[in-house]
């Protein structure tokens, strides 16, 4: 792979230090200086692959700043900068193609990175290929409640699990709306797409039960016995992962029922078959049911609403950016908690 180094060596204050760039100077290329970005935005032409990011945030001026990049990933949560107080960080990014749902657009070749936040001040930035050997790889296998949704106000977890993790571990989300385990594993641009992709040592997790209405019990836990053995052909480490709960209140104010806890028309108990699965396999389970219902009943009827597009959409499966971001704390906690994931490698 060609070797790609871009540095940024000017202070940019993003609101105002760009503008003075031509505007045929900034936007795209591969040269060392302002010219890969805009004002809120970089791009840098590099094939797909694993790439190291390093920034350095803030200026002479109190700023805060966030970057997100491909299709809404976060990757580096809003940080703020006291004056004359700059600081580094640094994250790991996936970069493919389709660089989004693996059944959605292809979206932009190369990496495209965004810088927000409330006060944002860029310094500088720069990109290298990430070495494959000190790289870990996490692949999310998924449904629209894990992938990354290409359009506000939807999230998924996945998509936010990127800021909680440093340089060295990166996610390639291949969650994909509307599958379930038998669509997962039909289509090859989905698990025949994922699978080749596993080296020893990657985490696959695995969290598909939302689309397997008519999906009877037998059948469904063959399909996630397939997943984790596919997983292990090529070296990889399974983690199966239940699915979040429909915000679906009984009048006692519980989720205590089939809607919420995912038992499918056929009274398939899709959470209860994942454990049983995990268990008999010896498998690690994230068990993102119970403490996504936990955490919804401890917000109540009315402040749950905020974790779904409730307020938006009227809608209790899918959820908002802050709810997505509140369930991948949730999975960035287990991954820490069972030791799938360094201490070293988690924001």
């Amino acid at each position: 792979m060609r070797r790609t180094t871009i540095t940024l060596l000017a202070t940019l204050t993003i609101a105002t230090a760009l503008s003075a760039v031509p505007a045929q100077a900034r936007g795209r290329g591969t040269g060392m200086g302002m010219e890969n970005c805009t004002a809120t935005a970089c791009h840098f032409d590099v094939a797909p692959g694993t790439y190291d990011v390093r920034v350095r945030l803030g200026g002479d001026t109190a700023a805060s700043t966030g970057i997100t990049g491909e299709t809404r990933r976060t990757l580096l949560a809003e940080t703020p900068t006291g004056a004359g107080e700059p600081v580094t960080r640094t994250f790991t990014v996936n970069v493919r193609t389709p660089e989004g749902e693996p059944t959605g657009a292809e979206g932009t070749p190369g990496l495209d990175l965004v810088v927000g936040g409330s006060a944002p001040a860029l310094a500088a930035i720069r990109v290298t290929p990430a070495a494959v050997r000190h790289t870990r790889q996490i692949f999310l296998v998924g449904d629209s409640t894990v992938c990354d949704q290409p359009g506000d106000p939807y999230s998924g977890w996945g998509q936010q699990l990127p800021q909680y993790l440093r340089k060295g571990v990166s996610v390639a989300n291949y969650g994909d709306s509307g599958e379930s385990t038998v669509t997962y594993l039909a289509d090859p641009r989905l698990f025949g797409t994922v699978q080749p992709l596993i080296r020893r040592g990657d985490l696959v997790l695995v969290q598909l039960a939302h689309n397997d209405k008519q999906t009877d019990e037998a059948t469904y836990r063959a399909n996630l016995e397939t997943l984790v053995a596919g997983v292990r052909d090529q070296g990889g480490r399974p983690v199966l992962v239940t699915p979040i709960v429909r915000r679906w209140f009984n009048s006692d104010g519980t989720l205590n029922n089939g809607t919420a806890l995912l038992v499918n028309g056929l009274g398939v108990d899709h959470p209860a078959v994942t454990r049983s699965v995990a268990a008999a396999h010896n498998v690690p389970l994230i068990d993102l049911t119970a403490r996504t219902k936990a955490l919804v009943e401890s917000l109540g009827v009315e402040g749950s609403k905020a974790l779904y597009l409730y307020n938006e959409k009227r809608d209790n499966t899918h959820t908002s950016a802050y709810g997505a971001t509140a369930y991948a704390e949730l999975v960035r906690d287990e991954l820490l908690a069972q030791h799938l994931v360094p201490e070293r490698l988690v924001r």
